[in-house]
């Protein structure tokens, strides 16, 4: 099959994590024989901002670690869709697209294209800024593809469409998977951006907060933090490590002995059940993972076995010491969690669904009713 993906960036994972699992979606493809094109458009806020901080080797090394991986940029007020889209039998377009050249691709299977269309949702945007996502005009497409079971419902009870999966993000095992050569010199790492002000308070109480009170050494990679939040991880006892390329991650956890998840505000109070992708690359790694509070709402995962899941950062506290006094415990918890991931959560299995999801509907014509209509 040939497949056609709109995203904002394969290139750049800088501050966009949805370039982790679609990197692991297009090989997952070709490795299967499928032929994949993937758009970007020119300019997007996450390469450039990766070329303006780490400069042109950062790109080169992305095309170092995935040589089989390529996107051609777009203008989106030049870019010929009956080009791009000629002989396309299924076309992804990411929520980040520009609303305009979503209704255009929309018309452009309306007028007689012969292939099956999908929306791509991976963001809170539905609920923190719901007409950003109205705003799309979704007549034409067949569906909607959503990180979550939360947010596919919430796309069907405000009629945005007629028909939504759940497709939730996994870990790319091509990259991410135990790397046991290398010696553990660390306590906790935790790779995460400081963002807008959504998660501040709870970085504070589930991670700087027990480094401080523990004496933990302590390792913080991401992007956005404003001076005065790198000198309170310095205050803390932590050291920030700044921008991470993904690929690196798995040799970065393999030198600690825990991790963290800290989920975004959104995610945590509006969206529950939609781990982060770093829960899936973290398990993927077999480190053990304490997650802050979030809810499993969908059983995805194993809670208790597969990580440890705290309310308080009291909790956390206790948690971090049971796992760094208790080898034996650490390493019941990481096998755990690698065996829930490689059994149900990587991009083959994200893959498996997505050609089930094609297979559900079938190719070629267009739905009898459009999923935007009223």
């Amino acid at each position: 099959m040939r497949f056609v993906m709109f995203c904002h960036s394969l290139v750049s994972d800088w501050n966009h994590g949805n370039a982790h699992f679609l990197r692991g979606v297009v090989r997952e493809l070709q490795r299967r024989g499928h032929q994949v094109r993937v758009l970007e458009p020119e300019g997007g806020w996450s390469r450039s901002n990766l070329v303006r901080e780490q400069g042109p080797a950062a790109v080169a090394a992305f095309r170092r670690v995935y040589p089989d991986l390529s996107s051609a940029t777009y203008d989106p007020e030049l870019i010929d869709l009956d080009q791009v889209l000629d002989a396309a039998d299924a076309v992804l377009v990411h929520e980040w697209t520009d609303p305009a050249l979503v209704h255009r691709i929309g018309q452009h299977r309306i007028r007689g294209g012969r292939y099956r269309l999908f929306f791509h949702d991976t963001h809170h945007r539905a609920v923190t800024d719901p007409s950003s996502i109205a705003a799309n005009d979704f007549s034409g497409f067949d569906g909607v593809l959503c990180f979550g079971e939360v947010l596919r419902q919430i796309y069907l009870r405000e009629g945005w469409a007629r028909r939504a999966w759940t497709w939730h993000e996994a870990a790319d095992i091509s990259v991410f998977r135990p790397c046991p050569g290398i010696a553990r010199d660390g306590d906790l790492v935790w790779i995460g951006n400081w963002g807008d002000g959504e998660r501040s308070a709870e970085i504070r109480e589930f991670l700087l907060d027990p480094i401080r009170e523990l004496g933990l050494s302590a390792l913080i990679h991401g992007v956005r933090y404003p001076k005065e939040a790198v000198a309170e991880l310095s205050r803390a006892g932590a050291r920030y490590g700044g921008w991470l390329p993904n690929h690196s991650v798995p040799e970065v956890f393999a030198r600690f002995r825990a991790t963290a998840h800290i989920p975004r505000g959104p995610y945590a109070r509006a969206l529950p059940g939609i781990p982060t992708i770093r829960v899936f690359e973290a398990l993927a790694c077999g480190i053990p993972l304490i997650t802050a509070p979030w809810e499993d709402a969908e059983g995805m995962f194993r809670p208790g076995r597969d990580f440890l899941c705290v309310r308080t950062g009291r909790q956390m506290v206790d948690a971090l010491r049971l796992l760094l006094s208790d080898p034996d415990a650490a390493a019941e918890l990481a096998s755990s969690g690698l065996e829930t991931v490689r059994s149900r959560h990587t991009c083959a299995h994200r893959v498996d669904q997505l050609l089930g999801i094609l297979a559900e509907i079938g190719r070629g014509a267009l739905a009898e009713t459009p999923i935007g209509a009223a």
